[in-house]
């Protein structure tokens, strides 16, 4: 066991008898000392994988939202993640939404945010992640807008301008609920020429990053088959499905009732399905990263075999730490061994087309 996992075992109670926001700011407090050790090269060979042009040691990545202003990227990495996703960043620094803006939902195994994209914005992170470049690790960037752009789409084209020279991968966020209006950038009439502006944009860039899409849980059966149609005709290199949602299932916690997108364990039927669906509708010509509500490595193989080729957690660390990671590969490793497979890709998306019609695995 890491000391990293060691010491989230000693801190949690103490974590989660303070404000979630204030815990996790202490949280990137400790990270940034570099005292929570490494684990990296822990993951199988037949973990593996490769997809966009970059090379994966592990599919498990780190969503966005946890490290929103690139404090950490590389003591994550450390922790044994296959990547890290740093963001959402916009052009100008953006102090996001009033507290208290985020809520544990112990009794459902879930978080509610209505954070409002908070970060130092782009030449910040741009110093922090530049100076980190000559370390090895694969680090995304998730790229916004800022609340009040009068003009939302130069603020994504500003994000590519900004940092081609240090991203290994974009994620073009267009799907958080706390942005009023954001979402509807999802909609194909402007889903398109968003596309088009950011292609553009990227050809313009010596070096050229993979463009990644993150849409939301929340869309109908005819918005996903227009954005796959988008999709198929831009390009973008990937799909993250999915992040949060809007919607309400049945929740147990106090908090159920706040303002916000809704991630953690109710989101995994919903999120993967989704993702089931996209993967059919595209023919699983388009890699996808499974996200919402993994906290097991059951879970983890679900959406494999819905058709993800890479993960991102983030919501099942608050009530599980560091050690899920190394649970959830430890995991994937023996299905592939009980399955007889030699690696992911003969995994991605076996049960994808049953999937988007029934609740997935490993509820």
């Amino acid at each position: 066991m890491s000391l990293a996992e060691l010491g989230f075992r000693a801190l949690r109670p103490l974590l989660h008898g303070m404000d979630a926001e204030a815990a996790h700011v202490a949280t990137l407090k400790v990270l940034r000392t570099g005292l929570a050790g490494s684990v990296r090269a822990g993951a199988p060979a037949t973990l593996t994988i490769r997809r966009f042009g970059l090379q994966f040691e592990n599919p498990v990545g780190l969503a966005a939202g946890f490290d929103k202003n690139a404090e950490v990227p590389d003591a994550m990495l450390d922790l044994g993640f296959g990547f890290v996703e740093v963001g959402t960043v916009t052009p100008r620094p953006q102090a996001g939404n009033p507290r208290p803006r985020l809520f544990r939902l112990v009794e459902d195994g879930a978080v509610i945010n209505r954070m409002g994209f908070n970060n130092d914005g782009h030449a910040a992170v741009f110093e922090r992640l530049q100076q980190r470049r000559a370390n090895s690790g694969i680090v995304g960037v998730n790229i916004g807008a800022n609340k009040d752009a009068s003009d939302r789409v130069a603020d994504y084209v500003a994000g590519i301008n900004a940092f081609s020279a240090v991203a290994d991968y974009f994620t073009v966020n267009i799907s958080s609920p706390n942005t009023p209006g954001l979402r509807n950038l999802q909609q194909a009439a402007e889903l398109a020429p968003l596309l088009q502006r950011l292609s553009e944009a990227r050809q313009r860039q010596i070096r050229q990053v993979p463009m990644l899409l993150k849409i939301a849980p929340d869309l109908e059966e005819s918005e996903l088959e227009a954005i796959a149609a988008c999709v198929a005709d831009a390009a973008i290199d990937g799909v993250i499905i999915s992040n949060t949602t809007i919607s309400r299932p049945s929740l147990a916690s106090p908090h159920k009732g706040e303002a916000g997108g809704l991630s953690g364990l109710p989101l995994f039927e919903l999120s993967t399905r989704q993702l089931a669906k996209f993967h059919v509708m595209t023919g699983g010509k388009i890699p996808l990263i499974g996200a919402g509500g993994i906290s097991n490595a059951a879970q983890a193989w679900g959406k494999i075999v819905a058709g993800a080729s890479l993960l991102q957690i983030y919501s099942a660390l608050v009530f599980h730490g560091p050690a899920l990671v190394g649970e959830i590969l430890q995991g994937l490793s023996r299905e592939l061994v009980a399955r007889k497979l030699t690696n992911l890709d003969a995994a991605v998306g076996l049960e994808a087309s049953r999937l988007a019609h029934q609740s997935p695995l490993g509820r």
